[in-house]
């Protein structure tokens, strides 16, 4: 059993996840998932993500990050894309909620979902993306109040462009006027992304809420 507490992060092989990774790594002994871990559509991957890290005898933070986009109007969006989109952006943050519960009420522990702007405002021809974005805030509410009595914190980070390899991929593919929504032109760095994570690491007065840095997106 390891001394320091354990924080879970999901989709730590890259870009958000690996930076938090990497910040959480100066507190808690940090266990990542990624793809070669296991399918986090699957219920036996999430299940598979919560025991890898309950290995290390405590299990203190979920950070559940792990993501995937895909871009076409409603007519056209394909629905085993939607599918993939739900489990992994939605259903996968649910279960690793469910399957951590136990250990995160022993620890009074905490759960963080990488969420999105999206989960707060919308844009079109991403329809599974802000679906499930805006479900996760709804989670991340209901695990608050569930959580409360037993000392459980759970939020969400909302940030807007960060640079990650999707985020450019699309900003290549469409051009930087993506950027124009936020009064701010400029990506945020995933280690921003990662010491907002660590932030409500170490404060009990942020749960049930969204955690917004988005550029001044949303002051429009």
């Amino acid at each position: 059993m390891t001394s320091r507490g354990t924080a879970l992060v999901t989709g730590s092989a890259s870009g958000i996840g690996a930076a938090v990774a990497e910040r959480l790594a100066d507190d808690y002994e940090v266990v990542g998932f990624d793809l070669e871990d296991g399918d986090l559509t699957t219920r036996a991957g999430n299940r598979a993500a919560v025991d890898k890290a309950l290995e290390r005898g405590r299990l203190d933070v979920v950070v559940a990050n792990a993501g995937v986009q895909h871009v076409a109007p409603v007519e056209d969006f394909p629905e085993d894309k939607w599918d993939q989109l739900i489990a992994v952006l939605l259903t996968s943050p649910f279960l690793l909620a469910k399957y951590a519960w136990p250990a995160l009420r022993e620890s009074r522990g905490r759960f963080i979902a990488v969420a999105s702007v999206h989960g707060l405002v919308a844009s079109p021809n991403k329809i599974a993306y802000i679906s499930a974005k805006h479900g996760v805030l709804g989670l991340v509410k209901t695990l608050a109040l569930e959580g409360a009595e037993d000392g459980i914190t759970a939020a969400a980070i909302c940030p807007g462009w960060v640079r990650t390899p999707l985020a450019e991929a699309q900003v290549a593919e469409r051009g930087d006027g993506l950027l124009d929504v936020q009064p701010v032109r400029e990506f945020i760095e995933p280690a921003e992304v990662a010491e907002a994570v660590a932030f409500l690491c170490r404060t009990r007065t942020i749960t049930g809420a969204p955690l917004v840095m988005d550029q001044g997106w949303m002051a429009r």
